[in-house]
């Protein structure tokens, strides 16, 4: 049986966003939920976020989004053999929408997949394409978180409502020499599989219907109290944990770029692994909210963008969410 011809490494090559048009902030949420600016900024750090429009949909912004970040690696479709979208909030439950959105970018016949990890999603698709590239299963794949969280929950429920952003962020991960992309530390809590999950069940919702009682739209719960204690106490230690398998210590990170679920989660990983002033935080949940697998990606190009960081220091990343999924690794940026 012959084998891929792998290579030493592999790295991401650039970064592409794509940000709906309208910007949303506090007090038009709190229009229509009993809540005030004070207690949305004090439980969340939320002060704006983007919510998606009609033509905004998750393969719109992520074709947007997957293009910008080919062009910004000056790659041609017909470089890209790979496309992994990461999403939890597809209207649907299949094709996926990681074929669509390579058709529409022009890329022909590429291995094409969902990943489906709740919020840790784009740690996940960057792993897998890291492997696919160091193994020589792929020559260049493209990467995408793209989330429109802002369908999926109840417009009505105070504890959800406000959390959420819609977007979408990409990277291109190619070939290296040298290792640009370390080892993932993942894993799982099945045991608290009720943290965050739709409910009720599309099977459920035809049950019903069927014996003509009343439809409720599946929505997405979460007990917030329980992902915050777990997210406090546990997310740290996959940090340090993915620092340890990468062989870099906390004083030589240019940047932290976690999930952004919640500023004071954030702040408290943050101080639980002592990261020197040096180190640039990222805080996109300020004036984006939680846009899910989205944020981690839409984070790191903002930094980039503002000049927080610097091309090829090593960047943290940690993805948690439902499952409860966690993921996490560090990436030289590009």
């Amino acid at each position: 049986m012959r084998l891929s011809e792998g290579v030493s490494g592999s790295r991401i090559l650039s970064l592409g966003e794509y940000s709906p048009t309208r910007v949303v902030p506090n007090e038009e949420i709190c229009a229509r939920l009993d809540s005030s600016d004070e207690w949305i900024r004090t439980r969340s750090g939320i002060v704006t976020r983007r919510i998606a429009g009609p033509d905004e949909t998750v393969v719109d912004m992520a074709q947007r989004a997957g293009h910008n970040a080919m062009c910004a690696a000056g790659l041609s479709p017909e470089d890209i053999d790979l496309v992994i979208v990461a999403t939890s909030s597809l209207p649907y439950q299949t094709p996926g929408a990681a074929a669509e959105v390579a058709h529409r970018i022009g890329i022909t016949a590429p291995g094409a997949m969902d990943i489906t990890a709740g919020c840790a999603g784009f740690c996940y698709a960057l792993s897998v394409a890291s492997d696919a590239v160091r193994t020589g299963n792929s020559a260049c794949a493209l990467v995408i978180g793209s989330e429109r969280p802002t369908d999926m929950v109840d417009p009505d429920d105070r504890s959800m409502a406000f959390l959420f952003g819609d977007g979408a962020g990409a990277a291109i991960v190619g070939r290296s020499e040298e290792p640009g992309i370390g080892p993932v530390v993942w894993g799982s809590d099945g045991s608290k599989v009720e943290a965050i999950a739709q409910r009720p069940t599309f099977a459920q919702l035809r049950a019903e219907v069927m014996a003509g009682g009343t439809a409720v739209l599946p929505m997405v719960r979460m007990d917030g109290v329980a992902v915050f204690r777990w997210a406090t106490a546990e997310v740290a230690k996959v940090a340090a944990r993915a620092l340890d398998a990468a062989g870099v210590a906390p004083h030589q990170l240019g940047a932290f770029v976690p999930h952004q679920a919640n500023l004071r989660i954030i702040e408290s990983v943050a101080r639980a692994l002592r990261l020197p002033k040096s180190v640039a935080i990222a805080r996109d949940i300020v004036h984006r909210g939680n846009t899910s697998t989205a944020s981690i990606p839409l984070a790191l190009h903002g930094m980039l963008e503002r000049r927080e960081v610097k091309s090829g220091q090593p960047a943290l990343f940690v993805g948690f969410g439902a499952g409860l999924t966690y993921a996490g690794q560090v990436a030289l940026i590009p």
